[in-house]
């Protein structure tokens, strides 16, 4: 079952998130962008076998011819070497400038085959293709490409819009119980900073869930990418507004790099991230006493960690003095004033950023 498409709104490069099942099998969203260029399917070898061979069926349908560059899995392959590598099959293939990427996979496929895209003779178009429950509420959609650097999450990337989500909820089956919660945090977090309806219906609906029904699923993927493409269309490269769907990510990040890419999954550190933010947010501006109580029940609830784990706090905050919403040296927070109502905090005060990772 597909619903109509949304649209991100960026004036002559908007483009379509299409959301169903069974949209692998469906050329006729790709004819539009793929029809007689060649596409380069990037993907691992996890996702391959179940979802390669039906994507690449539908693409020589639409009209284009196919080819596949397969990566090694998991977050700690998101660095040059593996970007490099892509470089390689694409010119030893003899890609053009009119050649396309089609990133099949998670949000570590959809960050790094998008940044390939973005610099490879100075931009080729891309399809992001996302299979995880996180890539399709989040990663995918904005236009943000990336690797990673051992001193920071995502140093090294470039906003590049893709021509098209097309995000099968088919692909959720298959998806690890552990892979499935972190891509809940992301939900979680659109109802945090934006929408308190929605974070309520989360509340009511998150056993359903759990339980991967089809209806509670769809509603939930819908919502969070409707949340995504608003804020997106008001501020692509996040100089303003954009920067609240970072809500938990800096603290999230700095988990993420402190203990070593892959330990935590990304979902997994942006919900403690969250719960820390929520903390900070009770002493130290308007958010009422019993909200970061409330938020990490239902992160609990969806098997998500709610506590971080236990880093010096030097550590923690070299990590975060390296996040790319720092101006000047200072530390800038997304913080909270209400549940559904987000707020960027530029040069948060170190010395209570150290007292709540001391009593953390």
């Amino acid at each position: 079952m597909t619903s109509s498409p949304l649209v991100v709104g960026l004036g002559d490069r908007s483009y379509p998130i299409h959301i169903g099942d069974g949209l692998l099998d469906r050329e006729d969203l790709l004819a539009p962008h793929v029809a007689g260029r060649r596409s380069f399917v990037v993907t691992n070898p996890t996702i391959a076998p179940r979802y390669a061979g039906r994507l690449e069926a539908s693409l020589s349908r639409a009209g284009a011819m196919t080819s596949r560059i397969e990566i090694a899995d998991g977050e700690a392959h998101k660095d040059w070497r593996t970007l490099d590598g892509v470089f390689t099959a694409l010119l030893g293939a003899g890609a053009d400038r009119r050649s396309l990427v089609v990133a099949l996979g998670g949000g570590v496929v959809g960050d790094l085959a998008g940044f390939a895209a973005a610099t490879y003779q100075r931009g080729i178009d891309f399809i992001q293709v996302p299979t995880t429950l996180l890539a399709q509420v989040d990663s995918s959609v904005g236009g943000k490409t990336a690797i990673n650097h051992p001193l920071g999450k995502n140093m090294v990337g470039a906003f590049h819009q893709p021509l098209a989500v097309i995000a099968d909820t088919g692909t959720l089956a298959s998806l690890p119980g552990r892979e499935f919660a972190a891509g809940l945090a992301e939900v979680v977090k659109y109802g945090a900073i934006r929408d308190l309806a929605f974070f309520e219906w989360l509340e009511a609906r998150m056993d359903d869930l759990k339980a991967r029904r089809e209806d509670a699923l769809s509603y939930a993927i819908r919502r969070s990418c409707e949340l995504k493409a608003e804020i997106v269309a008001l501020d692509e490269r996040e100089a303003g507004v954009r920067a609240l769907l970072n809500l938990g990510h800096t603290f999230g990040h700095a988990i993420e790099t402190l203990e070593g890419y892959g330990s935590w999954l990304h979902g997994e550190a942006v919900a403690a991230g969250m719960v820390l933010a929520a903390r900070f947010s009770e002493r130290h501006r308007r958010l009422a006493p019993g909200s970061a109580d409330r938020l990490a029940r239902l992160l609990a609830r969806a098997d998500l960690p709610v506590v971080p784990p236990r880093l010096a706090t030097d550590r923690w905050l070299t990590a975060m003095g390296r996040d790319k919403k720092n101006e000047g040296g200072r530390i800038t927070l997304v913080l909270m004033d209400a549940i559904g109502q987000a707020v960027i905090e530029k040069a948060a005060p170190v010395p209570a950023i150290e007292a709540l990772l001391g009593d953390a």
